[in-house]
C-alpha cells in the first residue's frame, strides 16, 4: 500500500466515526475556507482521526474570525453564518453541541468580534450563542 493510499484508508476511517452531518459540516467549511485544507489533512494524518472540536477551534475558527475582523468578503460571511443557522436547526445533537462548544463560544470571547458575527446570525444561531455565553457564565 503507497503513503497516499493509507492516507486515503487513515481518511476514510475518520470520517466514518462522524455522523454524516459532521461529515457534511466540514465538507462545508474546507468548501468555505479552502486554506485550511491543509492543516486539516496533516491533523487526520498526524492523529489518524478528525478531531472534530480542535479542527474547528484551530483551523476554521480563525478564519472566520479574521473575516469577521477584516469585514471585507460580506458574500461569504454571510453564506458561512446561512450555514450555521442550518447547523443550528438541524436535529443531529452531537453536531450542534460541538458547534456551540466550539463556534459560539468563540465567537463569545471577543465583544467587538462577537458584534460583528451578531450582524451575520440568524435566529436560531444568535439563540445558542447567547445559551453558551449563558453556560460558561458571562451573562
Amino acid at each position: 500500500m503507497t503513503a497516499n493510499q493509507s492516507r486515503i484508508l487513515t481518511h476514510q476511517r475518520s470520517i466514518n466515526n462522524m455522523t454524516k452531518k459532521s461529515e457534511e459540516f466540514f465538507r462545508k467549511m474546507l468548501e468555505y475556507l479552502p486554506s485550511t485544507y491543509s492543516k486539516y489533512r496533516e491533523s487526520i494524518d498526524y492523529y489518524g482521526e478528525v478531531l472534530e472540536t480542535v479542527i474547528i477551534e484551530d483551523f476554521f475558527m480563525p478564519e472566520i474570525i479574521k473575516l469577521l475582523t477584516e469585514e471585507n468578503n460580506v458574500k461569504l460571511l454571510k453564506s458561512i453564518f446561512d450555514y450555521f443557522e442550518e447547523v443550528s436547526n438541524c436535529d443531529d445533537r452531537t453536531l450542534v453541541n460541538n458547534f456551540s462548544v466550539t463556534v459560539l463560544e468563540i465567537l463569545g470571547n471577543d465583544k467587538k468580534i462577537l458584534g460583528i458575527a451578531q450582524k451575520y446570525m440568524g435566529p436560531k444561531t444568535t439563540e445558542l450563542q447567547i445559551e453558551a455565553d449563558r453556560g460558561l457564565g458571562r451573562i
